[in-house]
């Protein structure tokens, strides 16, 4: 029961954009596509879980082992864009197909600051291995299902007569305020 609440509460009730306001800068900047969308909340989803895995290990078996929890930050920051690099490289000679297919992304992860939220929140809530990978996917999960909704309205906002002040960002920053209200909805629920 305690999974299905931690899957429940990440994906719809504080998802990582739209209730916490994590990775708001691709939220806005690949949303532009429901393919490109896809392919981001793909890549988000893949790093998160592993660098979770990762940052979790790292905290517990040599941050809180030597006392230097003090360079939890920096030390996540660190893994994160080191991950991110070796994930690059290795899908590069492994499987050239799924680089070309997240090699575009790749780059953007490493700046993305949901992924360092989600490591640094697996920590303060105190989750153990297990209870931080559920967590980190279904905050994944999360981020990309309000991508692809965003995505999705952002292509028949195109199709549209929208004013020319309200064109672009500002559109889409009203649309992601109004996916937020909805997904407060949820609150009841958890």
């Amino acid at each position: 029961m305690e999974y299905i609440l931690i899957i429940i509460s990440a994906i719809f009730v504080n998802n990582i954009v739209l209730a916490q306001f994590l990775g708001v800068c691709p939220f806005l900047g690949v949303s532009n596509k429901v393919n490109t969308a896809i392919g981001m909340a793909g890549a988000v989803t893949f790093v998160m879980v592993l660098a979770s895995i990762v940052t979790y290990l790292i905290q517990v078996y040599v941050l809180q082992t030597l006392n230097i929890e003090f360079l939890q930050t920096i030390s996540f920051i660190l893994v994160i864009a080191a991950l991110v690099q070796m994930v690059e490289i290795v899908l590069k000679k492994i499987s050239q197909p799924l680089y070309q297919a997240l090699g575009i992304f790749l780059p953007l992860i490493t700046t993305n600051c949901a992924v360092l939220g989600v490591a640094l929140l697996v920590v303060k809530k105190d989750f153990n291995l297990i209870e931080g990978v559920v967590y980190s996917a279904s905050t994944a999960v999360g981020f990309g299902l309000a991508l692809i909704i965003l995505a999705g309205i952002r292509e028949q906002l195109d199709l549209i007569k929208v004013p020319e002040g309200m064109k672009g960002v500002p559109i889409s920053l009203v649309v992601a305020g109004i996916l937020a209200m909805a997904f407060m909805g949820f609150a009841g629920i958890v």
